[in-house]
C-alpha cells in the first residue's frame, strides 16, 4: 500500500513572509542516504513482497499470512509516530473513513493476493498488481471529473489491457492458468484503485499527518483481520521458521517500512517521480520468483507485462493545458496529485 501524498501547502506571497532573522540559518537535516538509494530499495522491498507472501502461505493459512503482515507493519509505524510524537487523527467522521479505506487498501488486497498465491506464481502476481493504475484511469474516468480521457490515456488504457491478455495467453484459451487465483489477483489490484479514489475523495485536507493517517488506516486493518482470521482459520499444529521469518519481513519491510520510505521519497522528489516505484515492482517480483522460487516462465509473461507498463505508464500522462492571460496577482498552483498504489498502496504489495 501507498500512502496519499504530503498535504499541499501554497507559497506564502513575498509580502507575508517575515524578515529573515539577524542570528545563523538553521541547518536543514538531510536524510541519511540519497533518495535515489531510498527509491532502490522500497522498489526492492515491494518487488520481493510477492515472494514473501509466496513462502508465507507455505505455513500459514492465507488471512493468517494477511494478518501477521498488518501486525507486523502497524508495530513499525506505531514506533515511528512515537518517534516522530505525531498525532492520531480526531473525529469519528475521519475514523470511519479510516475504517473503509483500511479493508479497501489493506485487509482485502492483502487477503486476496495470499489466497491467490496458493495457486499462481508469485511473478504472475507482481504483473497483476500493475494493472492498478489501468483501473484506477478508467474508474476515474466516471468518479473523478477532472480527469477527463485524452487520447494518449485513452490508448493507454486499451494497450494496457491488451498486456494484461498477453501475460493470461488469451490466443490459446487460458491453458494452464488458474484463473480464480488470476482472478483473486487481478480483483486485489481494482480494490487498491477503488480505495485510493475513495482516499482521495474523503480524506484530503483532514489536517492529520501522513504517517498518522498511515498508521492508523494499517491498524484498523489490523484489528479487521483481527476479527475474521479466527472464524476461517485454526492455530498451525507447528510454525515452520521460514514462513515465518517471511510473514515478519513482509509486514515490518513491505508495510511499515516502506510506508516511511515512500513519505521521504514524496516529500523530497514530489509524487510523480516518487510513482515511477510502480514499473519497477513487477521486473522484480519477477525476477525474485523465477531465480529464487524456480517459478517457470513463459515467453508471453514478460512480453505481456512490458505491454502492461507501457499502457500504465501512458495512462498517468497529463494533456498540456493552454491558458488565457492570466489575471494579475499570483497563479494558484496545482495541488499534486495522490502517489498511485502498487503495495503494497502503493500501494502497493
Amino acid at each position: 500500500m501507498s500512502p496519499a501524498a504530503p498535504q499541499h501547502v501554497p507559497p506564502v506571497p513575498p509580502a507575508a513572509r517575515p524578515a529573515p532573522s539577524a542570528g545563523p540559518p538553521r541547518s536543514v537535516p538531510r536524510p541519511p542516504l540519497d533518495w535515489r538509494v531510498r527509491f532502490g530499495a522500497l522498489a526492492l522491498v515491494w518487488g520481493f513482497s510477492f515472494l514473501f507472501i509466496k513462502v508465507g502461505t507455505e505455513g500459514f493459512a492465507p488471512f493468517q499470512v494477511t494478518f501477521g503482515r498488518l501486525l507486523f507493519g502497524t508495530a513499525v509505524l506505531a514506533v515511528a509516530l512515537v518517534a516522530k510524537r505525531d498525532r492520531l487523527p480526531r473525529g469519528a467522521r475521519v475514523w470511519g473513513h479510516l475504517a473503509v479505506a483500511a479493508l479497501l487498501l489493506n485487509a482485502l488486497p492483502f487477503s486476496l493476493f495470499a489466497y491467490a498465491e496458493l495457486t499462481i506464481p508469485s511473478t504472475l502476481a507482481g504483473i497483476c498488481n500493475a494493472t492498478t493504475p489501468l483501473w484506477g484511469m478508467l474508474l476515474s474516468l466516471v468518479a473523478l471529473s477532472e480527469d477527463r480521457p485524452t487520447r494518449v490515456r485513452a490508448a493507454g488504457l486499451g494497450i494496457g489491457f491488451v498486456g494484461v491478455l498477453t501475460v493470461l495467453g488469451a490466443w490459446q484459451g487460458f491453458s494452464g492458468l488458474d484463473v480464480t487465483g488470476t482472478a483473486l489477483a487481478l480483483l486485489a489490484s481494482f480494490s487498491y484503485a477503488v480505495g485510493w479514489i475513495y482516499v482521495r475523495r474523503t480524506l484530503a485536507g483532514t489536517g492529520a499527518s501522513n504517517l498518522s493517517l498511515a498508521g492508523s488506516q494499517v491498524g484498523l486493518a489490523t484489528l479487521q483481520l483481527a476479527v475474521v482470521t479466527p472464524l476461517f482459520t485454526s492455530l498451525p499444529k507447528s510454525v515452520e521458521l521460514v514462513p515465518l521469518l517471511a510473514v515478519i519481513a513482509l509486514g515490518a519491510l513491505g508495510t511499515g517500512y516502506a510506508m516511511l520510505l515512500q513519505y521521504g521519497i514524496v516529500a523530497e522528489v514530489g509524487p510523480t517521480t516518487a510513482s515511477m516505484v510502480t514499473y519497477f515492482i513487477p521486473v522484480i517480483a519477477t525476477a525474485a520468483g523465477v531465480t529464487l522460487l524456480g517459478e517457470h516462465l513463459g515467453w508471453n509473461t514478460p512480453v505481456g507485462a512490458v505491454v502492461v507498463l507501457a499502457g500504465a505508464a501512458l495512462t498517468q500522462t497529463r494533456a498540456s493545458r493552454r491558458r488565457a492571460t492570466p489575471p494579475p496577482g499570483p497563479a494558484a498552483p496545482e495541488a499534486p496529485a495522490p502517489a498511485p498504489a502498487p503495495r503494497d498502496s502503493a500501494t502497493c504489495a
